[in-house]
């Protein structure tokens, strides 16, 4: 998570507490919409999920 914050906050000039509340709104707004796959987008953030079809292909994707 700590990463994907860091990223937001250099690519939009802001400072990492203001980061990691768009991140973990974004989250927020895909578990609404979509459970299981923003619990699975998460997992992948917090390094607590392996990978399985869609998230493996993320993962390559983002280079985790």
């Amino acid at each position: 998570m700590e990463e994907i914050v860091k990223t937001v906050s250099e690519k939009a000039g802001i400072n990492a507490d203001q980061a990691k509340t768009a991140v973990t709104s974004v989250i927020d707004f895909i578990k609404g919409k979509l459970p299981g796959v923003g619990d699975q987008i998460q997992g992948l953030l917090e390094g607590k999920v392996e990978g399985g079809g869609i998230i493996d292909a993320a993962r390559k994707k983002l280079g985790i």
